[in-house]
C-alpha cells in the first residue's frame, strides 16, 4: 500500500475532500477512471508474491502501474471508489522478510508490514520510542489498526497521519530497495509534499530505521472531530530536559500543512530556556514562521493555525511537567 501512484492519487475519501478544495487531486497516473461501475473495483491483475525480490521484479517491469496491498486500509476504499486503477496489485503480505520489531546497535528497525497494533503493543517500542507509543492510540479506529502497516503509512504520506510526523521527530531513516540496489532516506527528506514522497516508482519501502534516546521526553498531542477522525492539528514533540532546561528536542508539525513539518522556527526561539510562560509566548509568536495551513471545508487555515498554536501550549506544559517529575525522583 502506498506507493508513488497511490501517493499522488490514491486518497481515502475524507482526505480526497482536502486534496479537492486545494485543487490537487489528480485521476490515477493522470488518466481518467471510469466511474460507471459504482463501488466494484475496475479489473486488475493480482500477484500475491513469494519473495522480496519477486517484488522487486515486478515494480522494475510495471512501476506507477502497479500498487503494493500490504494492509489495505487506504487502497481498498480507493479501488472500490475507483480513484485508482493500476494494471497490478501485488500483495507483500507473505513476506517475512518484511516483518518484525527488533532493536540493535541503537537503532529500533520496523519492517514496512508491522501492523499498527503490533507497533502499538510493542515493548521495544514501548521502552524505546514512546513517542510512537503515545501516537498509535490516534490512529484511526481498531479494525484498521489490526491490518493497517507502518510502513503503509510512511508510503502513503497522508497529511493528517500520525506515524509520518511521529517519525520526522525520532529523525528515522527509510530503506527503500529495487532491482538496482537499497538506499536509505532521511525522513526529512523522504516527505515531498500533499502524498507525495521521494520514492520511485521502481522501489519498495522495506523498513524504517530509528535511533534510540535516552531521557528524552516525548509529547504526542492531536485535535480531531472525533476519536478515529483525520486530525485538523497534530505534533510530534521529543525534548531532552536538563535542569529544567530544554537543552534539545526536535518538534514536528501534521494535519494543517500539506506534510510533516518541522518547527525549526518555533524549537530555536526556545531552545536554551527554562519552560515558563515567557519561553510559552515566545514559542507561540514564532510558530507562523514554520506554518502555512492549508484550508479546506472542514478548517480553515486560519483556525488549523490557532489550533496548533493550542497544541504548541499544551505540549509545552506537559513537558514542564514532566521536567518536575524528573526533578522529584532525583
Amino acid at each position: 500500500m502506498g506507493w508513488a501512484a497511490v501517493a499522488r492519487a490514491v486518497l481515502p475519501a475524507a482526505s480526497m475532500s482536502l486534496a479537492c478544495a486545494l485543487g490537487q487531486w489528480q485521476p490515477a497516473n493522470g488518466k481518467q477512471v471510469d466511474r460507471e461501475g459504482g463501488v466494484k473495483a475496475p479489473k486488475f491483475s493480482y500477484v500475491r508474491a513469494a519473495n522480496l525480490g519477486q517484488v522487486l521484479e515486478l515494480l522494475e517491469r510495471y512501476g506507477e502501474d502497479a500498487q503494493i496491498l500490504a494492509g489495505g486500509q487506504s487502497l481498498m476504499p480507493a479501488l472500490n471508489m475507483r480513484l485508482s486503477a493500476p494494471r497490478l496489485i501485488i500483495d507483500i503480505n507473505g513476506i517475512a522478510a518484511l516483518q518484525g520489531i527488533a532493536c540493535k546497535d541503537g537503532l529500533v528497525r520496523i519492517g514496512a508490514l508491522a501492523r499498527h497494533v503490533e507497533v502499538a503493543n510493542s515493548a521495544i517500542i514501548r521502552q524505546h520510542l514512546p513517542l510512537i507509543t503515545a501516537a498509535m492510540p490516534h490512529v484511526a479506529h481498531v479494525a484498521v489498526r489490526n491490518r493497517g502497516t507502518f510502513g503503509g503509512s510512511i508510503a502513503l504520506a497522508d497529511p493528517a497521519a500520525e506515524l509520518p510526523a511521529c517519525a520526522l521527530a525520532l529523525e528515522a531513516r527509510f530503506v527503500l530497495e529495487s532491482r538496482g540496489g537499497r538506499r536509505e532516506i532521511a525522513a526529512a527528506d523522504f516527505f515531498k509534499g500533499l502524498y507525495a514522497t521521494a520514492r520511485l516508482p521502481n522501489e519498495l519501502l522495506t523498513e524504517a530505521l530509528i535511533p534510540v534516546r535516552r531521557n528524552w521526553v516525548p509529547v504526542f498531542l492531536e485535535l480531531a472531530r472525533r476519536q478515529g477522525d483525520f486530525a485538523l492539528a497534530g505534533l510530534a514533540f521529543q525534548v531532552l530536559l536538563e535542569d529544567g532546561i530544554l537543552a534539545d528536542g526536535r518538534l514536528a508539525y501534521f494535519a494543517s500543512e500539506p506534510q510533516p513539518t518541522l518547527g525549526l522556527a518555533t524549537l530555536a526561539a526556545i531552545k536554551g530556556r527554562r519552560l515558563d510562560p515567557a519561553t510559552t509566548a515566545a514559542a507561540i509568536s514564532a510558530l507562523p514562521g514554520d506554518l502555512a495551513p492549508m484550508g479546506n471545508a472542514v478548517a480553515s487555515a486560519k483556525l488549523r493555525l490557532h489550533l496548533q498554536t493550542v497544541l504548541t501550549r499544551r505540549a509545552l506544559q506537559q513537558a514542564q511537567a514532566a521536567a518536575n517529575r524528573q526533578t522529584r525522583i532525583l
